[in-house]
């Protein structure tokens, strides 16, 4: 297998002008039809041991007296949860008649307590995979991170460290708030109510079962925050200061990984598929540690752009069909790469570039 070397010096390739490649969507696409169905068999003991796992480390984390033994259950929740977390990827492209109850199953394990609900990426992320919306302003999950400053880098990853304030506020202040002042609904649908990096995207207000969804879910994660803050008054800040800081580990190792997921090097225009492809990053094996940091299929972001429909346990069949298949000329070779620090070093030399 060739894995594309991130640190070699290529002239840069303005991505809109990269015309699709036949043979690689071809057999994409035969591969999306064979590897389409969502096993429950895989899914859910994935899902309910990893969150299992992770709250028995967190509550471990809370009960240590001893520093090394609360810092080794806080690294395992952190990953554990971080696991069960990544689960809202696959609800955004799952059939609704795929996985019965998963959906709801997810969000009362994982996306209320951690107060993430679903519909903060449900139809949300899909735009991300709209052919004419990928890398232009419109994108939720888009920004040219590599044509921007240097200090953009470790300022996208400090604001991932303060997400559970973020959310904290959003749904112990904000939401309860916002029910009795409707111009501060307003602004908290369309502005703080979607998983994004993009601060320019606004969302518009749910309608019909979604908004029914959305309500119960939020309600959800708003009495969870308020319990939260209540815990203080009942046992201390120690609970609550453990597991803000498990969920803010959490989110920067995401916001690591969301960084090196695309090359980030579109300036707005839309592109084509293959374009797409080339912007986005495979990190597959041997890479010993991107299951870890790119749990739940994440670790084949590219592939997943190819295949959006196919879930997460079949991802590395696919990849490995498609190396097989394709030829050493195929673009689909140039999307692989070998870990996450060259990545960041690539994306990181870029906001050096004088533009």
């Amino acid at each position: 297998m060739t894995v594309h070397d991130p640190i070699r010096a290529d002239a840069a390739v303005k991505r809109v002008a990269i015309a699709d490649d036949a043979a690689m969507l071809r057999a994409a696409a035969e591969l999306s039809r064979e590897f389409a169905v969502a096993n429950p068999r895989i899914y859910w003991p994935d899902l309910l041991a990893s969150a299992l796992i992770g709250y028995a480390a967190l509550a471990g984390a809370i009960l240590a007296s001893n520093v090394a033994l609360a810092l080794v259950c806080g690294l395992v929740a952190m990953l554990a949860l971080y696991r069960a977390a990544s689960f809202i990827h696959e609800l955004t492209h799952i059939r609704k008649d795929a996985l019965p109850g998963f959906r709801l199953g997810w969000n009362l394990l994982v996306g209320i307590p951690l107060m993430i609900p679903s519909f903060m990426y449900e139809e949300v992320h899909t735009q991300h995979h709209a052919r004419t919306r990928y890398g232009t302003a419109n994108d939720p999950e888009y920004l040219p991170l590599a044509l921007m400053k240097p200090w953009s880098l470790p300022l996208f990853i400090l604001i991932a460290s303060l997400a559970p304030v973020g959310l904290i506020l959003r749904y112990g202040v904000l939401a309860p708030l916002s029910i009795f002042v409707p111009a501060l609904r307003r602004k908290v649908v369309a502005e703080f109510s979607a998983l994004s990096i993009n601060p320019a995207y606004r969302r518009r207000p749910p309608e019909g079962a979604f908004r029914r969804r959305w309500l119960w879910q939020e309600a959800g994660a708003s009495l969870f925050a308020l319990a939260l803050i209540g815990s203080v008054f009942a046992f201390g800040w120690k609970p609550l200061l453990v597991y803000m800081a498990v969920h803010s580990a959490m989110t920067v190792i995401n916001q690591l990984r969301t960084l090196v997921a695309h090359l980030w090097e579109n300036e707005g225009d839309a592109m084509t598929v293959t374009a797409q492809y080339l912007d986005s990053v495979n990190v597959p094996p041997p890479s010993p540690l991107a299951a870890i940091w790119a749990p739940v299929g994440l670790r084949y972001h590219a592939l997943h752009h190819l295949l959006p429909s196919v879930p997460y346990h079949a991802l590395g069949k696919a990849h490995a069909r498609l190396i097989a298949a394709l030829g050493e000329e195929s673009p689909y070779h140039r999307g692989n790469y070998a870990g996450m620090w060259p990545l960041v070093g690539k994306i990181a030399r870029s906001t050096m570039v004088r533009r």
